[in-house]
This record gives structure tokens, sequence and C-alpha cells, in this order.
């Protein structure tokens, strides 16, 4: 663990300004700011100092002679043990000091007023023994004490650092320098002063450092660490590309559209960043009892030194008795307990292509009773390849009737708009020109072709204008196809279809879902009989058809008004309002455009079993959450009684025995959060 708060070895390469620091955001939120001033190294290095000096504390320890048999005294021999003691004291427990000040400063007292309570009490009054008090010194117990908890926060922040890590790796994904065409000339220029628009050279085996189009060039390259999808996927001309992608295998000349703080890799780090330092409830609820037992540990502390006072115990008595509930109670492990669950999972998400942008909504995903999926792109593949050309009007051909839709459409981003240019493309046809285009969402689209009006559109159309829907030709499988019809001059000119295969885990998916009692529904702008054909094939609990983007919205608030808990999944375009108004709203999709969206989490591969998996997942990390409350709060339940001496004179628990027991409990919640995994 080289490195700490602040301390930071990041790529030197990435331009990242103050507020953009992966780690200094997570530590801020790890309830542990109050020693954000201490590096992981520090902890370690204090810690073996203090060991050092522990073993002769020990030796010249009365009472550890007694225990052992063995007898080391000489003159002034307290005087070298209290010398020694207050090196301990002041050098390994100035961490805690420290944090001591700052949280009574800011009035939230927590673990470090516990530490540091717990050790001052032990010294002050070991040193009141040394010159005179009655009893015995307590130095070998503050030492061992001040030894485990230096040892137990280094244990934790090392275990801390290890998911912010996961962040940096993924800094680390871009390149130092890069090769900028200005000109003729290819210069090679640092990272940070790439702007948009420069245009770039990538070679094989190089990382891609910006997001792109490609102007010249062919390559496969590998999206893996971005998008989950193992496979290089191939580029060539005019496709986009990724900054953090690696390129295998041929040179590619990419035009920049978005460098440094706008890339893809960028908000995928500012959203892992964000996710990790919202507070979720959960963690929330473990400020909360953190700060109780602090009030618990200290009030039973004072009431445990005047009970055995009162009682005829002696003073020394009395006070160790006080000093080892004091150590004991210390809530390390609750300090722990979820923000480790929380960036460990946050990170592992990222890593798996489920992109976290809202933690309450990731958690709030274990609750669900319905998801509504949105049909084209989500639950399909929605990439409408032309199946047919049907000729309603005799005076056009197919090719003239592929002509007048391909001029309405090309202003268009959707599906159907990319099938229609697509196929132009493959018959070598002219584009046309057209003017005043307009898109209807959810319609379609219509312009002006050569002085005729041409719409180009779905059955929603015809609904709209009241005009009765044309018969479907029996040829065309409405199950599968989505039907285009083309009208010119208002007249029906002919229809197109589209196919749109169902995705292969899309019915693994639903099956999945039944499993865990979610209903699921599927919602699609297509007519009834594509929608039944689907959610049947699909083994769905039912389906809304013909629904209008904007009208999405309005069937989530129906099925929230039912009480269900809804998740909304949809390929982010016009499913805005939806993704929004829903419980969970999941955009599904890789690419730029969908990550600034609306939705609470991105599924980066367009997979419907991921939505399975972030469910089960979900799951997971609030059972780890709840496991480690109960474990951390357990343990004080039963500590606290033992080190106030209920079991005396049965059962002593020393001090050094409670910070023992204490640091265990940190350790065993991180390994706990640690064991966490994504299915």
């Amino acid at each position: 663990m080289e490195n700490h708060h602040g301390h930071h070895h990041m790529p030197k390469e990435v331009p990242m300004p103050e507020d953009h620091h992966p780690t200094k955001q997570m530590d801020e939120h790890q309830g542990h700011d109050k020693h954000a001033g201490h590096h992981t190294e520090d902890f370690l290095k204090r810690f073996w100092i203090c060991m050092v000096l522990t073993i002769p504390v020990l030796l010249l320890s009365h009472m550890i002679q007694q225990m052992a048999g063995f007898d080391l005294t000489f003159a002034g021999d307290k005087y070298v043990l209290l010398i020694l003691s207050s090196i301990i004291y002041f050098y390994g427990g100035w961490p805690f000091l420290t944090g001591f000040v700052s949280e009574i400063r800011s009035k939230n007292l927590g673990m470090m007023t516990l530490v540091a309570v717990a050790i001052t009490t032990a010294y002050v009054y070991s040193v009141a023994v040394v010159f005179g008090l009655e009893g015995m010194d307590f130095f070998w117990e503050l030492a061992t004490l001040i030894d485990i908890m230096l040892v137990g926060h280094w244990l934790e922040m090392k275990s801390q650092m290890a998911a912010s890590r996961a962040l940096e790796s993924l800094v680390a994904l871009l390149p130092a320098v890069v090769h900028v065409q200005r000109g003729n000339q290819i210069t090679d220029t640092p990272l940070k002063e790439l702007r948009s628009g420069d245009v770039l050279l990538v070679k094989p085996g190089e990382k891609i450092p910006a997001d792109g189009m490609i102007l010249e060039g062919s390559s496969y390259v590998n999206e893996s660490m971005l998008t989950g999808e193992s496979v290089p996927v191939q580029k060539k001309k005019d496709d986009k590309v990724i900054a953090g992608a690696i390129n295998s295998d041929g040179v590619l000349k990419i035009h920049v559209t978005s460098a440094g703080n706008d890339t893809y890799l960028q908000k995928v780090i500012d959203m892992v960043k964000t996710a990790q330092s919202a507070k979720s409830n959960t963690q929330n609820l473990a400020d909360n009892v953190a700060k109780w037992l602090t009030l618990v540990s200290i009030s039973v502390g004072v009431v445990t030194f005047i009970v055995w006072f009162s009682s005829g115990q002696s003073l020394s008595f009395a006070l160790e008795r006080m000093v080892t509930v004091m150590v004991t109670s210390c809530p390390h492990a609750l300090g722990v307990a979820i923000p480790l669950v929380i960036a460990i999972s946050t990170t592992l998400s990222a890593t798996h292509g489920l992109l976290i942008r809202n933690r309450t909504a990731f958690e709030n995903a274990r609750n669900l009773t319905t998801i509504i999926f949105d049909k084209t792109g989500t639950l399909t593949t929605g990439s409408h390849e032309i199946q047919q050309i049907i000729i309603e009007d005799k005076q056009f051909s197919a090719d003239q009737i592929l002509q007048y839709a391909a001029a309405v459409q090309q202003n268009s981003e959707h599906h159907i708009a990319h099938g229609v240019i697509r196929k132009l493309k493959e018959k070598k046809l002219e584009l046309w020109a057209s003017a005043d285009f307009n898109y209807m969402p959810g319609i379609g689209v219509r312009g002006t072709v050569d002085g005729k009006k041409v719409v180009a559109a779905g059955p929603n159309y015809f609904k709209q204008e009241n005009i009765p829907l044309p018969a479907i030709p029996a040829q065309v499988d409405q199950a599968t196809d989505t039907v285009n019809f083309i009208l010119i001059d208002g007249k029906l000119a002919g229809m197109i279809t589209f196919a749109d295969s169902i995705r292969e885990n899309a019915s693994e998916a639903i099956a999945a879902l039944k499993k865990m009692n979610i209903k699921t529904f599927l919602l699609t702008g297509d007519n009834e009989r594509i929608a039944e054909a689907v959610s049947k094939k699909l083994n769905m609990d039912g389906y809304l058809a013909n629904v209008l983007p904007h009208q999405k919205q309005d069937k989530v608030k129906e099925f929230q008004s039912k009480g269900e808990i809804v998740a909304m999944t949809g390929d982010g375009v016009n499913d805005a309002p939806a993704l929004a108004q829903a419980d969970v709203g999941i955009a599904i999709g890789s690419g730029t455009d969908v990550a600034a969206e609306t939705a609470d989490i991105i599924l980066v591969n367009s997979d419907p079993m991921d939505v399975v998996q972030m469910i089960t997942f979900g799951r997971a990390t609030y059972r780890k959450m709840v496991q480690n409350l109960v474990w951390a709060v357990g343990y004080n339940v039963i500590a606290i009684p033992l080190a106030a001496g209920v079991l005396y004179p049965g059962f002593m628990l020393s001090p050094a025995m409670g910070a023992v027991l204490m640091s265990a409990s940190t350790v065993v919640v991180a390994v706990n959060a640690k064991l966490l995994r994504v299915k």
C-alpha cells in the first residue's frame, strides 16, 4: 500500500482536476475522513516503531513479570517505563488524538473519541501511579492497545484503498502521449493538450486516447474494460470509438469528438465516484449506530467506574474497568462495515458492465416487483434489416419507394432510418435531397421530396390521422416484422417490412425474473399483434402496445399507483421520462449518449440477462451490508458487559484482549465485504 489519501501516484498522464480525484472523493465518504490526514503507510510505520518499543515495556511491567515468573528490576526502572510508554502514547496515539480533536470540533463523536479517551485515561492513570498513586500501572496495556489500534486501522484503510484502486486502473487506461495530425505532419503531443476536432493516429496495440469517429483505416478494437464485451469488435470508417479501448491490428485515423473530461471513460469514472460517494440509506444507518455506540460506551464506562468505586473496590480496579469498557466498545468494525461493501460493489459493477449512477436505486432493486421492458433494442436487437418492399401503387418501382423513404429518413436517428439507408447504399441507389423534415415521435417522419409530400410511418400514423389502417399482405410475419408505410402525396405507395430478431438471452432473462417473483411486461410502439407475439414467445406477464414515447411515463405511473415497485428498461433514446419516473431506471446499450441520460443504472452490454445480474447483485450487496452491521454491533453487545465486569470475579476482559477482539471484528467485516462477487 504505497500510497494513501491525497498522496496518490495517479498515472501522471491523466489530466484530472482537483475534484476529479477518485480516491479523494472515496475517502470523503468512507466515514473515515477523520484520519484522512494520515496515510496508510504512516499507520504501518507508527505500528512498527511502537511495536519495537512495546517489547521493553512488556519486560519492565511488574504484572507481566509476575505472570511469566521472572524478575527484572533496577533503580529507576519505572521511569524508563514511563519514558518508553510516553513515546508510544504521543507518537503511536497521535492519529487518534488529532482525530478526537476534529470530531469534537465537528460535534460528531465517533471512533476517534473512544480510542483517544481510552488511551488517555490509561496513560494519565499510569503516570499518576508512577508518581505515587496506589495501584498497578497500565503501561503495557496502553502500549499493546495502541499497537493493535494502529494495525487495525492500517488493515482497514488498506482494504478501502483497494476499492479506489480499481478507479485508478480505469484512469490508467489512457495513454500518456498521442499522435496528432496537424497539416501533413504527425506530432507526439501530451494527452492533456488533446482537443475536440483534432485528428489522431492510433497505431496497432495502442490505446485509443479519446472518443471519436474513424476517418480511415479498419481494425479490431477491444473495448472490454469499458463495455465488458470480451470479443474485440471490428471498426471501420465512420464507426465510433471510445477512449480507453485498445486497438489491435490496424492503423486508425480518428476525428476526436470528445477529449479529456467529456469522454465516455471519464463519465464512467465520474459515475462510479459519485455512486461511491453518495451516502446510501444503509450507510446513514451505520453512522447513527456508531454515534449511539460512542455515547453508550462513554456512559457505560462512567457508570462502571461509579458502581465499582462506590461498592468499595479500589480506585485502580474501578479505573481499569472503565478503561476496558472504553477500549472494548470502539465500534471500528462499524465504520468500515458499509463503506467497504459500497465501494467494492460499485467498482465490481463497473468492471462487469453495470454502471451505477444512483446508489439508492441500486439498493432498491432488491425490492422490485415489476419490470417493464421496452421492446426495440432491449428485448430485440433493434437492427432492422429490410425484408421486403411491397408495391401498393403501380406507378412506383420498389427502388423508387426505397429512394423516397431514404430521402425523408436520412435526417432521422431511428433504427428504421438506419436500415433504409443501409439498403440504399447496398443497392448503390442515389440518395435524393429532401426538405421540411419533421420527426413525429413514436409515429414516423415526413418531408418533401422532389415536390411531393412523403410520409414514412408506422401504424400509429393512421390512428392519429383517423384513417383506416391498410391491410397487411399475408406474406408478412407480423410477429417479428415491423411494417413501415410509405405515403406519397397522401396516397399509400408501398410498405417496407423490417425484421427485428429477439435477443438470444431474452427468454432466459424473463424466466430468471419469473423465478424471483418479478412480473415482466413488454412496452412497445408496435401494434397489438407484434406485441402479443413477442410477449407470448418470451412467456411474459403481459404487454402494452401502440404506446407513444410520452405515454411511457404514464404507463410506469399506472403500475406505481397500484403499489408496484417498478423498473423501466429501455435503450434511452425516447425512454428518458419513463426511466426517470420508474423506481429504478435501467438504460440498456453501450455508447456515449446513454451515459448522460436519466437512468439510475446503465447496462453497458445490451444483454437482458444483465438486468437479472443487477438484481441478484443488488440483493447480495444488501445482504453483505446487513451481515456486516449485525457483526459489528453484535460484537459490542457482548463485549461491553464483559468489559464492565458483569462476570467478575469469574471472568475479566482485559483492555488488551478487548482491543484484540475489536480489531478482529474489523478484519472479519473487511473480509466479508471482500467476498462480494458478481455472479
